[in-house]
């Protein structure tokens, strides 16, 4: 009952930060960019079930590798976009509780719809990718597994979204 309670302060309060960074058009980019076809969740909320353990999740990073190798979350499963293929989620149980993300929630959204097409029923999309993830100062690793605070920009028209004050952006690598 009390992680319940805890869950639940943490989604008003998740609603609270949410509009908090709504920098110059943000949410709204975002609200323009997603068909809503995979579930949300927030970056608070995502980052409160991987510390609490209530679950085993799998959490799948649709970027490409250039881009995961600079700053992923933590234990995320690199699958990329472009040449997605099933193979790489073979091992994925369809009743798993699956998390993707990208930069911004365009390309995991994508994903998610594959997945969920493939018979995976629990299937969330990181509301705001990995710029919402960052900028909400939540954990990152390099490719070494280091922590790191540093973000693949993905290119500048996209990196205008990452919070300069809480990470540092890589455009190339």
């Amino acid at each position: 009952m009390i992680k319940k309670i805890n869950l639940l302060l943490l989604l008003c309060f998740s609603a609270l930060m949410l509009q908090a960074q709504n920098v110059e058009g943000y949410t709204d980019m975002l609200a323009d960019t997603y068909k809503y076809t995979v579930k949300q969740v927030q970056p608070v909320e995502l980052n409160y079930l991987m510390a609490s353990g209530i679950e085993e999740i799998v959490i799948l990073d649709t970027r490409e590798d250039a881009e995961c190798a600079v700053g992923k979350i933590k234990n995320a499963r690199c699958v990329g976009y472009d040449n997605f293929d099933m193979a790489s989620v073979k091992d994925i149980s369809k009743d798993q509780t699956i998390y993707v993300y990208c930069s911004i929630g365009y390309r995991s959204e994508r994903i998610g719809e594959i997945l969920q097409q493939s018979g995976y029923e629990r299937v969330f999309n990181l509301y705001g990718g990995i710029f919402n993830w960052a900028n909400s100062g939540y954990e990152l690793v390099d490719e070494a597994n280091n922590a790191t605070n540093t973000v693949h920009g993905y290119d500048k028209n996209w990196s205008q979204w990452l919070n300069k004050d809480k990470c540092i952006i890589e455009l190339g690598k």
